[in-house]
């Protein structure tokens, strides 16, 4: 037989269903990672700044520092030397030194607390003669311009004493039980004191302006006497504080009413605050200008200082006069005979000034003798004694001082306060007012005056109820 042939095509062989989901899913999968490739392939201008950063060498980073400084850029430029430290192979001088350049640029762009940090690095790191001086400097003014009085007193002593065998602030000023009080607490405590009261004028005084009256605040706890009272003030209400707290006081009902209106009073004199900070700027310029206008508020008065012996009788206080007038020792009778306990051992002389047209001091309000004062020459005794309540007065003109105007110098801090006061009245009014406007305050004087007009509002109002 013959066999024939089959022209007829072969069968598709169907690929199975777990092999086609398999190559969609990588096709998938390549797809989203060109995409991702593409979209975060960086273009050549969006390269970071940290990577051209540190692709330079220590060399150029020191160059650049020194270019940025040059274009007042301080705090890049700080930035910079720091990459420089970290990159450079240095001595300890070089480091010093770089650490030293770090400091100025931090104190020049306003970052003083940092700027003492990185001088105090320089000086660790290695001991430069020619930086010594340098670094005193800037470390005061550091201190200075961040208010840091208690810590640049501490800072000078330890650059100026020569007997370096404790360290400043380190004596212990007083114990609460185990807690140890040193001398540089103490301090800070007299600090954060004066920053709270003055805290309602800092908002609007520069810098410069808060530190100078920080300053003579200062002063008055300059004395051991001045300390010992503020520490003794302080130990009383830290331990009645503790105490409370131990008893839970703050828990209890009528406490906590008190803590809240507390907080409510102190939130708005501070909303207050940024107020009158935002809107009052008194400039140099201002204030002369107000002296200007009233220098005649400035005017100190005719002042006299005196010495005084006081007896019993007329009779003794006449013959007195005549003593001294023949040239005896007016200071050496005032010890034999003066009745005044306070003054005689003093040869009688009274430290307070009199003013003129004032009573006089010690002696009482007595107007004509304070003319007689002001009328007689200095070293010179009135020729006839005075009698008072107290006795018989011989009085001596020690020294004698005419009326003078202030300078501005002198009164500059008290033209500061009259000033910012004004304009403070002024910005809380209208700021007030503003508020009043925007919660819709509405004052009923009526119902508070007691008119038969506000009882008839009030039973009219009862009646519609």
């Amino acid at each position: 037989m013959e066999e024939k042939l089959d022209f007829s095509l072969p069968e598709k062989k169907q690929r199975s269903s777990i092999a086609n989901i398999l190559i969609i899913l990588l096709l998938l999968v390549v797809a989203a990672l060109t995409c991702a490739s593409l979209l975060t392939r960086p273009s050549d201008g969006d390269v970071r700044p940290e990577v051209m950063v540190h692709s330079l060498s220590a060399e150029q980073t020191k160059q650049l520092a020194s270019k940025l400084a040059q274009r007042n850029l301080y705090q890049q430029a700080a930035e910079a030397w720091q990459d420089y430290l970290a990159t450079a192979e240095l001595t300890d001088i070089e480091r010093a030194k770089g650490l030293f350049q770090v400091g100025t640029l931090l104190q020049k762009n306003g970052s003083y607390a940092e700027a003492v940090e990185y001088y105090y690095r320089s000086e660790i790191t290695a001991k430069v003669d020619e930086l010594t001086a340098q670094i005193n400097v800037h470390i005061k003014d550091c201190f200075e311009k961040l208010g840091k009085f208690a810590a640049l007193r501490y800072e000078l002593m330890e650059r100026t004493s020569f007997k370096k065998t404790r360290e400043p602030g380190g004596k212990i000023v007083a114990e609460i039980g185990a807690e140890k009080i040193m001398e540089a607490d103490l301090d800070a405590l007299i600090g954060n004191s004066i920053d709270n009261r003055l805290a309602p004028m800092a908002a609007f005084m520069t810098g410069e302006q808060l530190n100078e009256q920080k300053r003579e605040m200062l002063k008055k706890y300059a004395s051991p006497q001045a300390k010992q009272q503020f520490l003794q003030g302080w130990l009383a209400q830290e331990v009645l504080y503790r105490q409370a707290l131990q008893e839970q006081l703050s828990e209890k009902p009528e406490v906590k009413k008190l803590l809240e209106d507390l907080a409510r009073s102190l939130l708005s004199q501070q909303l207050m605050n940024n107020q009158l900070a935002s809107k009052i700027n008194v400039t140099e310029t201002d204030l002369q200008t107000f002296y200007a206008a009233n220098k005649d508020e400035y005017v100190e008065p005719a002042k006299a200082k005196i010495s005084h012996i006081l007896v019993d009788d007329e009779e003794q206080a006449k013959n007195l006069v005549k003593r001294i007038k023949d040239s005896e020792d007016f200071g050496e009778l005032a010890k034999e005979f003066s009745k005044n306990e306070s003054t005689k051992e003093n040869g009688g002389r009274i430290d307070a000034d009199v003013l003129k047209g004032s009573h006089v001091p010690v002696i009482g309000d007595a107007n004509e003798l304070n003319a007689k004062i002001f009328a007689a020459k200095p070293l010179q005794v009135l020729d006839e004694p005075f009698k008072t309540e107290k006795g018989w007065e011989i009085v001596r003109v020690q020294e004698k001082q005419a009326e003078r105007q202030k300078s501005f110098d002198e009164v500059r801090q008290e033209v500061m306060f009259t000033l910012t006061n004004q304009k403070r009245q002024d910005v809380q009014q209208d700021y007030i007012k503003q508020m009043m406007d925007k919660y819709n305050v509405i004052i009923h004087a009526s119902a508070l005056s007691g008119t038969k007009e506000s009882e008839s509002e009030g039973r009219s109002s009862e009646v519609e109820k």
